[in-house]
């Protein structure tokens, strides 16, 4: 028996519209306040250690409040979650925009963070529903927009805004995007199917407690100097607590559970999640180590910086115009590994960086690398939602922005850690050669580098840094490329969705209607 033709949806592209602009509201607001955090800090009084909160609080919120997503549109119903969440939001941007203390400021960002992470799965599930499914792929190209190109014009964004204006503009560019969402979504958004489940309480505060004690660690664990602070060691055992007993008690509950696990069984969205994992880490590591590489190495302006990343973006919305525009032809796995393996060859180059990198190399590196992030993201959604059921893409939405934003925290933690013993490490190693019987410190420019001079030994203190941290950020980019090839095997686990019919051709497959029996003489 052949599936139900799918419903049309009216005004499908004001849909369309609408979902996008709060997925890139959302998304947006994971990067556009970093570049701000300088000039936030001298504005509320803060340390450097206190500001850093503004971060985390967001980012803990929306990773604890991401899971339930799924049960709340199918409690509440699809639409007026949407709707209660871009309200919330906006107003949240309002008075973190208004905010005159610390206290303020992070309570107003953990607001943001509640209610902003259902967006992001409640798009996705939406944009799926909206199209059949032989336009699945020119969806999930306009969705994945907002996603991956979001946290890449960020930085660019909040730059700009901050320099000419003030740093509450962050914010504040929230409330014209945010309303015309609304008004959007309250008119052309149909509401989605109602399942009437009982809310999992300890589910859900087990996997709350795992996942937001896990954010802390990776978000604080760089500062506190990882498991020599009690504070991470505390926090360690939390993650593992919770984790532990929230899949105890998926496992083993007679009653509905808050994440049913029996998902898990469908192996396209299993690997879908691995991989959006990875993808996550890649994307997100790439983007925490390029703009201190361009800034704090290479002494570009923050400005200039943003312009140089803003390519970047481009080339990820080319790649994923190119696949909208394929559809559903072609190989999904095949767009997958092409666009991985365009990702393993620019963190290739990259290891080939210097400290003299031309500005040209810079733009074509991150437009190649942006591409092939624009080739990975459709094609892994079409696999990782293409043989779930209809009424389950929500909760698995839910699951797959939580899985992208854990993989990018994990990342950032990773090679940050990475980078900071880099430097250490190897400005220890070139500092050995340091003697006056190093034949290389009496030629050349060297010269000017007298040891029996203060100015001069600080001169060259400052050299080897720069040199040290050059040689750490290549370390970084090795094992990222690493990781990169050691999840392309992956692709041969996933199974190719199956080809969708046309409409034509479908109803041509439907059996004929029976003939009318014929009337009986009397």
């Amino acid at each position: 028996m052949s599936a139900p033709a799918h419903a049309p949806v009216p005004h499908r592209g004001m849909v369309s519209f609408a979902v996008m602009a709060a997925t890139m509201m959302q998304v947006l607001d994971t990067t556009i306040v970093n570049v701000a955090l300088p000039h936030m800090q001298g504005s509320l009084s803060a340390t450097s250690e206190q500001i850093s909160w503004v971060l985390t609080s967001y980012i803990v919120a929306a990773a604890v409040m991401t899971p339930p997503t799924g049960w709340l549109a199918g409690r509440f119903g699809r639409k007026r979650v949407f709707l209660v969440s871009v309200a919330a939001f906006t107003t949240a941007s309002v008075l973190c925009g208004l905010s005159r203390s610390l206290e303020q400021m992070v309570v107003f960002r953990l607001l943001q963070g509640v209610f902003g992470a259902s967006l992001a799965p409640l798009a996705q599930s939406s944009m799926l529903d909206a199209y059949p499914r032989e336009k699945h792929g020119s969806a999930m190209a306009m969705f994945g927009m907002g996603i991956m190109v979001g946290p890449i014009l960020g930085p660019s964004l909040g730059g700009y805004l901050t320099e000419t204006y003030d740093w509450r503009w962050v914010f504040y560019i929230n409330v014209p995007v945010g309303i015309l969402t609304l008004v959007l979504l309250s008119i052309y958004l149909p509401d989605g199917a109602r399942v009437r489940r009982p809310f999992d309480g300890f589910g859900f505060a087990m996997l709350s407690l795992g996942v937001g004690a896990l954010q802390m660690l990776l978000d604080r664990g760089q500062g506190l100097d990882w498991f020599e602070s009690p504070e991470i060691v505390f926090e360690a055992m939390l993650v593992c607590a919770g984790f532990y007993l929230f899949t105890a008690h998926a496992a083993t509950a007679r009653g509905p559970v808050f994440i049913d696990l029996s998902l898990l069984k469908d192996r396209n969205l299993v690997t879908g999640l691995t991989f959006i994992f990875v993808v996550g880490g890649i994307l997100m590591s790439t983007m925490a180590l390029v703009p201190p590489f361009l800034q704090g190495l290479l002494g570009y302006p923050v400005l200039e910086t943003g312009n140089l990343l803003a390519p970047r973006g481009m080339g990820t919305m080319a790649g994923m115009i190119i696949l909208g525009r394929l559809g559903n032809r072609g190989d999904p796995r095949v767009f997958l590994l092409l666009g991985l393996g365009l990702t393993a060859l620019t963190l290739w180059i990259m290891t080939g960086f210097s400290l003299d990198v031309s500005t040209t190399t810079i733009l074509w590196t991150g437009v190649l690398q942006g591409f092939g992030f624009g080739l990975i993201f459709v094609p892994l959604t079409l696999i990782t939602f293409a043989t779930l059921a209809p009424q389950h893409r929500t909760e698995a939405a839910g699951l797959y922005a939580l899985m992208r934003n854990l993989g990018g925290s994990i990342g950032i933690s990773t090679v940050i850690t990475l980078l900071t013993r880099g430097v250490q490490t190897r400005h220890a190693a070139l500092a050995e050669h340091i003697s006056p019987y190093n034949p290389l410190l009496h030629t050349g420019i060297a010269r000017s580098w007298n040891l029996q001079s203060g100015p001069a030994l600080a001169q060259l203190n400052g050299e080897v840094t720069r040199q040290a941290a050059m040689l750490a950020y290549l370390d970084d980019f090795q094992a990222m490329l690493l990781v990169t090839l050691l999840a392309m095997p992956l692709v041969l686990l996933v199974k190719r969705p199956r080809r969708p019919e046309a409409p034509a051709a479908a109803a041509a497959a439907q059996p004929a209607p029976a003939a009318p029996p014929a009337p009986v003489a009397e």
